[in-house]
């Protein structure tokens, strides 16, 4: 399995620039780098650069992945800088992006369907719960957009990878992929979010596991709150996610993707109003032996907590963390995918 890191919160990769930033990746041992979106590498889709970027990729023996933004027309107005690059028009600059990343090898395309909302709190961070626009005519619009882009997906041999976002549920991305298509579309999976929804992270990835082109790894704990629970990301192995079971569903179902750590840093907390009538109205998918797993999670860590094998989520991150912190986010989230692989292993030669 090939661990690498995130292009966009990696520390210092506005700093470093994508190529020093390649460098620095292969220098600390990891395998590859996810730019978040190919404008994150060139703002003006220049090919001389995007081709250097790769060039220097494949020195270093690293993967290279890149996506494309928001396929949610409702959300795309906060995505000015694609419609730049169309000269207005959203989709030709989508269609630019896609020609762009498939002419360096990248084919398997971050998109994601909304944005989390930071100056809000509650429903309406997230974008499922505006007020100006139903989620399911959301749904529909994007299932719409993704049909306008197939044809030029098709013809460069490219998926946009649907991220497991906030706002949307294991379901929903695989109504759409059977509606779209998965020669067009699937899926980046990013555990941390799928708990917002009710979503329990081991059956959430069995439910995606056969259409997982990339990935957002990272750990969560869950707390209780008056109105439901609570969620803390972290690095992998610091949390309550099963990674045996989440890599042995991704491997049984024949997906091989990368395994970039998303690393975080800071209070990235979430609520999640499980009592909250509203709520569990709009909660179409919901599943309560999920809900009550994630509620046997939270038990899980205040246990830890109380015995003193987990620590607290207020004492958690460092509020001034050195570099070596912030690198070993991602060294120690690598270092337990890598333990869950091996034992993955062990269990496969036992068997035979």
């Amino acid at each position: 399995m090939r661990i690498g890191i995130d292009g966009r919160k990696f520390p210092r990769a506005a700093e470093l620039g994508p190529i020093a930033l390649l460098e620095r990746c292969a220098e600390l041992g990891h395998a590859g780098v996810f730019f978040r979106t190919v404008l994150d590498v060139s703002p003006t889709l220049d090919a001389g650069f995007l081709a250097a970027v790769k060039q220097r990729a494949d020195e270093l023996g690293l993967y290279l992945e890149m996506g494309l933004g928001k396929i949610n027309p409702y959300n795309t107005p906060e995505a000015p800088e694609v419609r730049d690059i169309g000269q207005g028009d959203y989709v030709l600059g989508m269609t630019r992006m896609i020609e762009a990343t498939t002419a360096i090898g990248c084919t398997a395309l971050w998109g994601d369907t909304a944005n989390y909302q930071r100056h809000s709190w509650g429903l309406h961070a997230i974008d499922r719960y505006r007020t100006d626009v139903d989620w399911p005519d959301q749904l529909e619009a994007t299932r719409k957009f993704l049909l306008k882009l197939k044809p030029v997906l098709k013809d460069r041999g490219a998926v946009i990878a649907v991220e497991t976002h906030e706002e949307i549920t294991t379901a929903e991305i695989v109504r759409l992929i059977e509606q779209v298509g998965d020669d067009a579309l699937g899926v980046t999976l990013d555990l941390a979010n799928v708990v917002v929804r009710g979503e329990d992270p081991v059956a959430a990835t069995r439910r995606l596991a056969p259409f997982v082109r990339k990935t957002h790894m990272r750990d969560i704990v869950l707390f209780a709150r008056p109105h439901g629970l609570e969620r803390q990301t972290r690095a992998c192995g610091d949390g309550v996610i099963d990674w045996v079971k989440v890599l042995g569903a991704i491997f049984e179902a024949g997906s091989r993707p990368n395994f970039t750590i998303e690393n975080v840093w800071g209070s990235d907390k979430n609520q999640i109003p499980l009592f909250d009538p509203d709520w569990q109205a709009r909660q179409p998918d919901a599943v309560l032996g999920e809900i009550l797993e994630l509620i046997r999670l939270s038990r899980v860590f205040e246990d830890g907590v109380r015995a003193g094998t987990m620590i607290a989520p207020d004492d958690y991150f460092s509020p001034n963390p050195s570099l070596d912190e912030l690198e070993g986010f991602v060294s120690r989230s690598g270092a337990t995918l890598k333990a869950a692989a091996d034992v993955l292993r062990a269990a496969s030669a036992t068997k035979e």
